[in-house]
């Protein structure tokens, strides 16, 4: 796609916390910055480390944006818990044709729509923590509202950090939120045990940290850039009979690790459904 075509003219993020963070150094790197983002933030720090920069206004809160400033999408990135208070002053902004994209776990279209009115554009996305190194992964979700051209822009959005998917079944969105959303946790989890099953065999602390550390990253990055799917690299590292096949025995024994993992995406996903009511 030529460059014009996929930068986004008109970003307004409310709230720069985190997440809003690692969304802009990716809009940064991907050139949407130049086009102009404007920060609603009353943090003095967001401010602090965002002034100066060429393409980026900074303010307060709603009141102090300009009767002239028209965006394009409006990206919802404050905690859940505050929704409520923040976005209904941006239901000025529905009729003009912004499109409003939320990061917020657990906040469905049908309440953007009761706090935005009936002819808001809403777009849901559920991204995870790696998006703040641009290996995120995020999945989407429109209202009837969104235009194909609003559904690009937000595509092109999430998309500078890290992959994309979208779904038409938002009821999907609590089980993406388990497997991606919550999933970085359970992968650090397992780094964990590792180094604790590595000093518990022997090891060094520091060493076992250090192995454990640099076996789980290293076989991310390569379940990334590789064509095979995961049960096939597992099978291409475990000879028979080998050290790899008896620890495998243990961890796929039935009622382990797959049943157990099964069971907390279960969880997940029934939270993320009590959060949503």
């Amino acid at each position: 796609m030529p460059a014009n075509k996929a930068k986004i003219h008109g970003i307004l993020l409310v709230g720069c916390g985190k997440m809003g963070n690692a969304l802009l150094r990716g809009w940064i790197a991907a050139g949407h910055a130049a086009n102009g983002v404007t920060i609603i933030d009353p943090v003095a720090q967001t401010a602090a480390e965002w002034r100066g920069r060429e393409g980026i206004v900074l303010v307060a809160g709603p009141a102090d944006l300009a009767p002239t400033v028209a965006p394009a999408v409006i990206v919802l990135a404050v905690k859940p818990q505050v929704m409520g208070e923040v976005v209904p002053a941006y239901r000025r902004y529905a009729p003009g044709g912004a499109v409003f994209l939320s990061i917020a776990a657990g906040k469905t279209l049908t309440y953007f729509a009761n706090l935005l009115g009936p002819e808001a554009a809403i777009v849901r996305a559920m991204p995870n923590l790696p998006a703040s190194i641009g290996k995120g992964a995020t999945v989407l979700c429109a209202n009837a509202r969104v235009a194909q051209d609003q559904r690009e822009d937000c595509n092109r959005l999430m998309a500078a950090v890290g992959e994309v998917a979208w779904v038409a079944d938002e009821t999907l969105l609590d089980a993406v939120t388990a497997v991606s959303g919550s999933g970085p946790a359970y992968v650090f989890l397992l780094a964990e045990c590792l180094a604790e099953a590595g000093i518990a065999a022997g090891l060094p602390t520091d060493l076992a940290h250090a192995l454990a550390r640099a076996t789980v990253a290293g076989s991310g990055a390569l379940l990334q850039e590789s064509h095979e799917a995961p049960a096939q690299l597992r099978q291409s590292v475990t000879s028979p009979g080998g050290t790899t096949a008896a620890a495998l025995s243990v961890l796929m024994a039935p009622g382990a690790m797959t049943a157990i993992i099964t069971r907390a995406v279960a969880a997940a996903t029934a939270r993320s459904r009590e959060l949503a009511r």
